[in-house]
């Protein structure tokens, strides 16, 4: 098969429902004279078990879960069918936007194209329900519905990490559903400071890369459980930094970004919905260090602000659902570095804190479109260096810092995305460390 059907096949969402019959109306197993809905399909086929090849060959009557985490999959459709022949396929792991399907229609049409035409479904979440209309179409998607987002939900608990209290720290803060910080958990893993850390797996979390005593930079990562446990340190991939940032993208996976070797890059690293981390990804964007990153939209992230080669920024890079990072947007807000970001409300973010050379605690909310507001008038403690996080699926907390010396308050963000007022520091008072999510 060569050449490639056209976007309507790869981008279409609107669960668009094809008229086949000559009288206008849509063909079924039992012939024309019914309308077909997605849902008389789909409890109608035989659902096979979930498929992880790199082929296979379709049934008509068959639905498949395509599973295609590890490799891409080619689709193989029976080489003859009868009017009104059904086959479903749906994304089992949410990942056709990374590994692709392609369906060879082994000579037969598929959508009015001969099987020299190459056809794939590409997005992330999207279900197939194709239906054989004869000859001269040929196999025709009845359906083929694009999800975009993750179904609606957060994660309910956080953890705040490392940092520094003056000297390098590995301590962890567990928070709770209710927002309540947790006192302190002994480190574990290489204690250091100007890590990041982000959300993969839909339910756990990673921290990684810092700067270790001695001064000496990482790429070391410490996994963490959904049920809030770090791990022992997984030796580092890609260039070791410092003064990072990372948020989850795609729903289920991650990215670290940016940071200081001896010098501002701005390279970033994807991180697996397994928890792996890839090796470098050439940078896209200003370099700059000392940044902060989130979610939204559901399954797409921002980075922003830091401190560039030419002072305080605030510069946003938006990344696709696909870990793609785009190019500069013209910063709004007030350009500072050492900042805290965190998700809220399921589909939006918050930027806050940080230092223009003086510390301050004004915020910047970002839609779910991924456009950052003006800014919102301090609320609490202006401070340097702390980190943010989800809590209870929908809210967030910003936490720790240094403040003119090092501080453990907190502020909570409710689901409107509105900061509270100072909450009383819980463990040690410390800085420059990162948090995540998990649940």
């Amino acid at each position: 098969m060569s050449g490639i059907i056209g976007s309507r096949l790869n981008v279409r969402g609107s669960g668009l429902v094809s008229k086949l019959g000559t009288d206008g109306q849509v063909l079924t197993s039992a012939g024309a004279g019914k309308q077909l809905a997605f849902g008389d399909v789909a409890g109608g086929v035989s659902w096979q078990a979930v498929e992880t090849g790199s082929t296979m060959t379709a049934v008509a009557g068959n639905g498949y879960p395509i599973d295609t985490t590890s490799n891409a999959c080619t689709i193989t459709l029976p080489a003859s069918a009868s009017n009104g022949d059904q086959i479903v396929f749906t994304d089992y792991a949410r990942n056709w936007g990374t590994n692709a399907i392609t369906i060879d229609s082994n000579g037969l049409n598929y959508q009015g194209d001969d099987d020299t035409y190459t056809v794939e479904y590409t997005t992330d979440g999207q279900s197939v329900n194709i239906v054989y209309s004869g000859s001269t179409k040929g196999w025709i998607p009845i359906e083929d519905d694009t999800v975009t987002n993750v179904p609606v939900k957060g994660n309910d608990e956080g953890i705040f990490g490392f940092g520094t209290d003056g000297s390098v720290s590995s301590l962890t803060n567990l928070v709770s559903n209710a927002g309540v910080v947790a006192t302190d958990v002994t480190g574990v893993g290489a204690a250091r400071t100007g890590a990041a850390a982000c959300e993969y797996g839909n339910d756990k979390g990673i921290f990684g890369f810092g700067r270790i005593d001695g001064g000496s930079v990482t790429g070391v990562t410490n996994l963490v459980s959904n049920a809030g446990v770090v791990a022992t340190d997984t030796t580092g991939v890609g260039t070791a930094r410092r003064l990072v940032a990372a948020c989850s993208y795609g729903g289920d996976k991650g990215i670290f970004g940016f940071g200081y070797t001896d010098t501002k890059v701005s390279l970033t690293n994807l991180v697996s919905n397994a928890g792996v981390v890839a090796t470098d990804t050439t940078g896209v964007g200003t370099a700059r260090n000392s940044l902060a990153a989130c979610e939204y939209g559901g399954d797409k992230g921002i980075f922003g602000f830091g401190e560039d080669a030419s002072g305080n920024s605030s510069l946003t890079n938006l990344v696709s659902n696909v870990g793609v990072v785009a190019t500069d947007t013209t910063g709004v807000g007030t350009a500072r570095y050492y900042p805290g970001a965190c998700r809220y409300g399921y589909d939006k973010g918050i930027f806050g804190f940080g230092t223009t050379g003086s510390r301050v605690g004004m915020t910047n909310l970002v839609s779910n479109a991924g456009v950052v507001a003006t800014d919102v008038t301090a609320v609490g403690t202006a401070r340097s260096g702390a980190a943010a996080c989800e809590y209870g699926e929908d809210k967030g907390i910003f936490g720790f810092g240094n403040d003119g010396s090092y501080t453990a308050v907190s502020n909570l963000v409710s689901n409107a995305g509105v900061v509270a007022t100072d909450t009383t520091g819980v463990g040690t008072a410390r800085s420059t460390l990162a948090a995540c999510s998990f649940n």
